[in-house]
């Protein structure tokens, strides 16, 4: 009315704000979302699509029977003995052919060398002879052959089967072993050429 003093302007009326007073609101900085500079500073991995090969080894595997990779590994090992045992590499000469590469080309033995001659010493049951070529591998024949067998009867018949379960270190251990063995059994001073083969 004329002659009151005016102490405030009139103003629609309004909501109040929910964000007022929140971060990120008013000027104030927004929180980060969790992983999000991880999200934006990676890579989406993109899956490669399998190529026709892998496709077609994939649906192999897939419909074969659980027995056929154990016949399979049976196989390969039938003829690793088949091998031995039609060759005779007792009666052959060291550099006869096949040959390891190390040793035709240094007259060193390698770390496989009388492999083959000591399964076919095994194979005629004679088992100091074939530790006399290659006393490591008659040392894990043992254990291989138990792998192989509760492997094989666990995923071809269902067996349960204990299977070996050797720790890192005792895996390490034999294979310093076999990499003691490889150069004690070269090396020219008695008893080591005793392990010449």
């Amino acid at each position: 009315m004329y002659g009151e003093r005016v102490t405030s302007v009139d103003r629609p009326a309004t909501a109040p704000d929910p964000h007022a007073g929140t971060p990120g609101h008013a000027g104030l900085p927004a929180p980060a979302e969790p992983h999000a500079h991880a999200e934006a500073s990676w890579p989406a991995y993109q899956p490669v699509e399998p190529d026709r090969f892998t496709r077609m080894v994939l649906r192999l595997h897939a419909r074969a029977p659980r027995w056929a990779v154990p016949l399979a590994a049976l196989g390969c090992v039938v003829l690793g003995m088949a091998y031995a045992l039609i060759s005779d590499p007792t009666q052959s000469d060291p550099d006869a052919r096949p040959t390891c590469l190390l040793k035709l080309t240094t007259g060193l033995d390698c770390p496989g060398c009388g492999g083959t001659r000591a399964l076919w010493f095994v194979l005629h049951g004679d088992l100091p002879a074939a530790a006399r070529h290659h006393f490591l591998f008659v040392f894990a024949l043992p254990f291989l052959a138990w792998l192989f067998v509760s492997w094989a009867g666990n995923r071809a018949f269902g067996w349960r089967l204990p299977e070996p379960n050797f720790s890192p270190k005792v895996i390490g251990g034999f294979l310093a072993a076999w990499a003691v063995f490889s150069i004690v059994r070269n090396l020219p001073w008695a008893p080591f050429p005793s392990l010449y083969v």
